[in-house]
Parts: structure tokens; sequence; C-alpha cells
């Protein structure tokens, strides 16, 4: 494990160089990531023009949503998020030499094009927090607090374990990417809203399918002080870093399987 850690931090270093090397690209880049993804809360500040509440939730508690969700899925993308492109490599044969080299496959996968102007994405939505937190009626007890960095840390982990999923499939689809961004993206764009809004089945699906509810939905109720729509235990309002887990062991298993499946592209 030190030694895959540490090889991943050599090719992002590498990638990270090379980016540097044109600075006011990178910039712009980034920028340009901040205010597009800006757009989407945009569109949610739009709404509240209209309307005091949605699904209960005011603006303040939207916000939170908005942006628990989109740091830990921009955190996600910036750190595995490259592993998309696997159907790509599976295509042109470069996978092949990936699975020569004496790096982990998985690690070179992740790491590959490290595109350091996702910070934008997460700049923008730390930022939302921020004042998300600053303007949210609520009492902050220890247990509040505490539960938002586990929040922010699980969500990375779901979402980051669901980017290995859709990789992990494309050794059986061959170019499935935009399935995986149904789950990716469109998971992060779910959450971004509060779970009241939705069809009960959608949450169980959330929920006990892809684990999306335990991104930010289960515990901001607890946070913010909602009640569960589906009448959970308690219980599931603190369980995101065991989904989180399961989802990534599972994760782990389906890349193990894939990789092993794998017989080149016959060219």
């Amino acid at each position: 494990m030190a030694d895959a850690l540490r090889a991943y931090g050599w090719i992002v270093a590498m990638w990270v160089r090379s980016t540097m090397v044109y600075r006011a690209s990178f910039a712009m880049l980034t920028v340009g990531q901040f205010v597009v993804t800006g757009f989407d809360f945009v569109a949610i500040f739009i709404m509240f023009v209209h309307t005091d509440s949605l699904g209960g939730f005011d603006l303040p508690e939207v916000a939170f949503l908005y942006a628990t969700s989109g740091v830990a899925m921009g955190t996600a993308d910036l750190l595995v998020g490259s592993i998309e492109r696997l159907g790509r490599r599976i295509r042109d044969g470069s996978l092949d030499v990936m699975l020569i080299r004496p790096v982990p496959t998985f690690v070179q996968a992740a790491a590959d094009d490290f595109a350091l102007r996702r910070l934008g994405r997460i700049t923008q939505s730390a930022l939302v927090f921020g004042w998300a937190v600053v303007a949210v009626d609520v009492h902050w007890t220890w247990d509040r607090i505490a539960l938002i960095p586990v929040m922010l840390v699980s969500g990375t982990v779901i979402f980051a374990a669901i980017f290995v999923l859709g990789a992990a499939f494309q050794f059986a689809a061959t170019d499935a990417a935009e399935v995986a961004n149904a789950f990716t993206y469109g998971g992060n764009f779910l959450t971004q809203y509060p779970p009241t809004i939705f069809a009960k089945d959608l949450l169980r699906a959330a929920t006990f399918g892809i684990p999306l509810a335990f991104v930010n939905w289960l515990p901001a109720l607890h946070i913010l002080g909602h009640p569960d729509p589906l009448g959970l235990p308690k219980a599931f309002q603190f369980a995101s870093p065991l989904a989180a887990a399961v989802l990534a062991l599972v994760a782990a298993l389906a890349w193990r399987a894939g990789l092993r499946s794998y017989r080149s592209t016959g060219s």
C-alpha cells in the first residue's frame, strides 16, 4: 500500500509539473471550472427568488447539500476521475503498456493525466459550504460538528468507488463511460437537492442500491434537524463510513475481477 501511494504521488507530481509549465492556461481552465460549476448554484439561487423553501429546506440548507455533495464529488474526481478513460485505453491497447510496468495498474489509471484544474470545482463548492455553515439555522452541537468531516470523507470515498465500479464495468462493455457518468455526475446533481422532493422509490434505490443517500442526505438530516422521509432508524444517519467502506470493497473486488478477465485488444 505504501509503495502504491508513493507511486501515485510520483505520477501526480509529474502531471502537476507539466501543468505548471503553462501557468496561464492552468489558471484559465481552473477559473473556467469554478465559473461553470457555479452556474449550478446560481440556478438554485434563482429558484429561491420565487419560493421560500424547497421540500421543506430553505436556501442555506439546500446550499449545504449542494456544497457537501460538490466537495465530495470534486475531490473524488480529482483523485481518481481519470480512471473513467479506461474504455479508451482498452480500445487503443494502451492499457497493455500499463500492465507491464512495475506499478499497480489501478494507480496508473487513477493518476494518469491528473487534472489540477479540477480544484476550481472544489473551491467553488467549498466557498458555498463556508457560507452555508454560517447562514444555516442550526444549533452546532459536538455530534453535528464531528459529522461534517465524516460526511465529506465518506462522500468522497463513495463517489470514488462509483468511478472505480464504472471503470471495472468497462472491462466487459469496452466503453461505458456514459453509464458511469449517470451515477457519478448524475449522483452529484441528485444529492444537491433535498431528498424530500424525490419519490420514495428513488430514495430507497439511492439508499440500498447505489448508496448515494449516504453522501450527504442522511447525515445532513441529522445536522439540519429534518425528519427522514423514509422513516429509517436514526443509526442510518451515522452510517456513511460503513456504506463507504462496503462500496469501496465491492469496487475493489470488481476492479480485480475485471483486470483478471482482461485479454488485451487482440490487435
